[in-house]
């Protein structure tokens, strides 16, 4: 069990965590949601009721989707784009091992199976850790839009209105205001990412360079 942690410890605390936030936005989530239940005269609803609801599924795509956003978009952004000192850029001036073209190199046991097919396989492999993203994107986006226009709907009608499409709902200023608000968020947060790690270090960690690295020295030693 020791040697599981030691080997993985990184993706079980963070999904560990994951899952504790998630945990406790639900319950909280609940609450607030009840309450606002009750100040419009309305039944509350209970726990498993609220975490399969529109409410609740929405405000978790609306977050998610602003996260494999940023991460999509950084993934590409760096394979394209430099940044002095940072040590979330590539080198300014030499090329770097992810630089490679895997259609050069010699073929291991343990080359991964795309690489050794080739082709357009390998093409698709190549890029897949940006297309995997986008795709996380796209469904946390669409998920968004169904959940938020379910909700909206129930909104509307409890107050007299009128239910819309999901494309209606998406040409809404509160659709793009849930979107917004968290997509600006994510984006300022990698772009401080990128330049404090220029003058500023956390030893061990891969996320820094060398905490004896020059500010002007790009990408990892």
């Amino acid at each position: 069990m020791k040697q599981v942690f030691y080997k993985n410890g990184l993706s079980l605390v963070l999904f560990g965590l994951f899952m504790l936030f998630e945990v406790g936005l639900s319950i909280v989530g609940q609450h607030h949601y009840n309450q606002n239940q009750q100040q419009h005269g309305r039944a509350s609803v209970g726990y498993v009721e609220y975490i399969t609801s529109a409410s609740f599924m929405e405000a978790t795509m609306e977050n998610w989707e602003s996260e494999f956003l940023q991460m999509f978009a950084y993934v590409v952004l760096t394979a394209f784009l430099y940044q002095q000192g940072s040590a979330e850029s590539r080198k300014l001036d030499e090329p770097e091992a992810v630089d490679r073209d895997p259609r050069l190199v010699d073929k291991k046991d343990d080359t991964p199976w795309p690489v050794r097919q080739g082709g357009l396989v390998l093409t698709l492999y190549e890029n897949s850790l940006s297309l995997g993203l986008f795709l996380l994107f796209a469904m946390s986006f669409a998920l968004h839009a169904v959940a938020g226009a379910r909700a909206y709907n129930l909104e509307e009608m409890a107050h007299g209105g009128h239910s819309v499409t999901v494309a209606q709902y998406m040409s809404t200023a509160q659709f793009w205001f849930e979107s917004l608000q968290n997509w600006q968020s994510e984006f300022f947060s990698i772009g401080m990412m990128v330049v404090l790690s220029i003058v500023l270090r956390q030893r061990r960690s891969p996320e820094s360079k060398p905490v004896d690295s020059s500010h002007h020295k790009t990408g990892h030693e």
